[in-house]
C-alpha cells in the first residue's frame, strides 16, 4: 500500500471519492474498490502466507469480505487515504478473526501452523487458533496506545513495510520501527505472561 505502487493520480482520486463518500455519495465506495483492489490483494496475500498451507480463505475472498464488512456498516467520517487504509486493515483483521472463530468452533484446535510476528529484535508466534486471543490483546493495546495498535494492524494484518506504515501514520520510519518493537513486546507480554 506504499506510495511507490500507488501513483499520485490514483491517490488523488481515492481522496476525492472519500470526500464524496463523506458528503453522502454511497456509490463512491464502489468506485474506490477497483482503484485499491490490487494493493489490497497484495496485502491479503502477504497476510495469508502466515496461515497454514491449504487455508480455506483466499486473498481475493479476504479483500472482498473486508469490503463487504465495510459496506454493511456505518462508515466513519474519512479523514484521508491513510484513515481509509487503516479502516480496511481493521476490516481484514475482523474477517480473519471471524474466520478463526468459525474454524475453532468447527474444529477445536488441530495442530495448525502458527502465524509469526517477527522483526528486528523481538518475534513471537501466534497459533492461528489463538488469533482470537491476539484480537482481544489488540483491543487492550488500543486502550493503552492506539498508534501501536495501528502499527500492528498495518504490519501484521495488512502486511505493510515500516516505510509504508510510517507514511500512512505520518511518522518517520524510525518511529514506526520503534513502535513495532514496542507493540510486539507489549503483545508478547500480554499473550505469554504466564510463561
Amino acid at each position: 500500500m506504499g506510495n511507490a505502487e500507488f501513483d499520485n493520480s490514483t491517490q488523488g482520486e481515492v481522496t476525492r471519492l472519500l470526500q464524496r463518500l463523506d458528503a453522502g455519495d454511497e456509490d463512491a465506495l464502489d468506485r474506490i474498490f477497483p482503484l485499491v483492489y490490487d494493493e489490497l490483494r497484495r496485502a491479503a496475500e502477504r497476510q495469508l502466507r502466515r496461515e497454514r498451507p491449504g487455508h480455506t480463505l483466499q486473498p481475493t475472498a479476504l479483500v472482498h469480505e473486508a469490503f463487504l464488512k465495510l459496506s454493511g456498516q456505518k462508515l466513519p467520517d474519512w479523514k484521508n487515504r491513510s484513515h481509509f487504509f487503516g479502516v480496511v486493515a481493521r476490516a481484514m483483521r475482523q474477517v480473519l478473526v471471524d474466520h478463526a472463530r468459525r474454524r475453532k468452533a468447527a474444529k477445536r484446535g488441530g495442530g495448525e501452523e502458527p502465524a509469526v510476528i517477527t522483526g528486528d529484535r523481538i518475534g513471537f508466534e501466534v497459533p492461528m487458533d489463538e488469533l482470537i486471543t491476539l484480537d482481544e490483546a489488540l483491543n487492550r493495546l488500543d486502550e493503552v496506545n492506539p498508534r501501536l495498535r495501528q502499527v500492528v494492524e498495518y504490519r501484521f494484518f495488512a502486511g505493510l513495510s515500516e516505510k509504508e506504515t510510517a507514511d500512512l501514520l505520518g511518522i518517520t520510519p524510525r518511529t514506526a520501527q520503534r513502535d513495532w518493537v514496542k507493540a510486539r513486546a507489549w503483545l508478547y507480554k500480554e499473550l505469554y505472561q504466564d510463561e
